[in-house]
């Protein structure tokens, strides 16, 4: 049974990204938020999902430039 604990702990995919990781968390849960507020009513949120759409183009962009000089290869 303490092999089982010990998996439960360890998330199956390690190298797989949280969304609670990322740089764009708050723009995340702000979206949320108005989401909540406005019963769901996409169009007055637009701007938040415009915020979280940049930030995740940034994040997206600075990851491809970190993993540049790596290779699969080497």
């Amino acid at each position: 049974m303490a092999s089982r604990a010990a998996t439960t702990t360890t998330p199956p995919y390690p190298s797989a990204a949280r969304i609670s990781d990322s740089e764009c968390f708050p723009q995340y849960t702000a979206s949320l938020k108005c989401l909540e507020e406005f019963s769901s009513d996409k169009s007055k949120c637009q701007e938040h999902f415009d915020v979280y759409k940049e930030c995740k183009k940034k994040e997206r962009e600075a990851r491809l430039e970190r993993n540049k000089s790596r290779s699969l290869f080497s």
